[in-house]
């Protein structure tokens, strides 16, 4: 039977080589890479990651992001929580308003993972 990741909060930055250098990827690092993508690992949220991509300060109020993808504010708030927990986006309450921003060092450190060093 496979094993399940577990899903852990993780908001540590991840630092590791590009999968294929020649030093292996340590246990911690191939966890917290593993967390962020199985994060990642759901439309919905990369629509949402996406969309907060496209505006201007990488941020978005639950309320805009819930009609951009067809959903309730609650289920597109369990969605950005998964996020947040895997330390893609933060969050700040501003009145009644939730917003949540990319974090562009955990993206980064994520696209370097798997950048291949080839040629």
């Amino acid at each position: 039977m496979p094993k399940t990741l577990p899903m852990l909060t993780d908001t540590s930055p991840i630092c590791c080589t590009p999968l294929g250098a020649s030093t292996a990827l340590t246990e911690a690092d191939a966890l917290g890479l593993a967390i962020r993508l199985k994060a990642l690992a759901d439309p919905t949220r990369l629509r949402l990651l996406g969309y907060m991509l496209d505006q201007p300060e990488q941020e978005a109020c639950t309320c805009e992001m819930a009609p951009y993808v067809g959903l309730s504010e609650p289920t597109v708030s369990h969605h950005l929580k998964t996020l947040e927990s895997a330390g893609l986006v933060t969050k700040e309450r501003r009145g009644m308003s939730v917003h949540y921003q990319v974090v562009p060092e955990a993206i980064h450190a994520i696209a370097k993972a798997l950048h291949l060093q080839c040629c």
